[in-house]
């Protein structure tokens, strides 16, 4: 049963990692906003990532998957959009001074346990990345000036955008 909970863990952990809009959204909280923001920020991806395992492992997928087949293009579409949108607001957004911003994821056979194991290492491998993500960006916090804070809004809005609009040309190819 432990094993379950520790390839769960690994699962979420890994899934955090991976670099991707999510991932530079709360990188960018992280280091402007400090890292209680942060933290919470990656506590919220890791509440989702442990919803979309629960989803996974209680065979859930397979009635979503057909229920939102028919609108996949759509949402698809939506997606990309508002994560472009996300990502310009953070290229031509100015990041407050340092002052102010201080206050500032098979059917159910058998018992439930193994699989609610899974989806509970999820959650924590997912929270146990943003907690290491936060407090790495709290320690180098102090060192970010108001233009390597600029840079890293471009930068991370660039990414946001760009893997945004990703989504909506494979929106069209649906």
């Amino acid at each position: 049963m432990a094993s379950l909970l520790i390839r769960g863990f690994a699962l979420g952990f890994a899934i955090a990692a991976s670099p991707g809009p999510i991932f530079f959204l709360c990188l960018r909280r992280s280091l402007l906003r400090g890292w209680l923001t942060g933290l919470v920020s990656g506590l919220g991806v890791a509440t989702a990532d442990a919803f979309y395992a629960a989803i996974a492992v209680f065979g859930v997928a397979a009635v979503v998957t057909t229920t939102l087949a028919p609108a996949a293009r759509w949402l698809a579409l939506a997606g990309g959009l508002a994560l472009v949108f996300i990502g310009i607001r953070a290229v031509v957004s100015t990041p407050a001074t340092r002052e102010a911003t201080t206050n500032a994821r098979a059917g159910l056979s058998g018992s439930w346990t193994k699989p609610a194991l899974v989806v509970a290492g999820v959650g924590l491998g997912s929270a146990g990345w943003w907690l290491i993500l936060a407090a790495i960006t709290a320690a180098l916090r102090a060192r970010v000036t108001p233009t390597v804070a600029r840079t890293i809004g471009i930068v991370s809005g660039l990414a946001i955008a760009g893997l945004g609009a990703v989504a909506v040309v494979a929106s069209f190819g649906q």
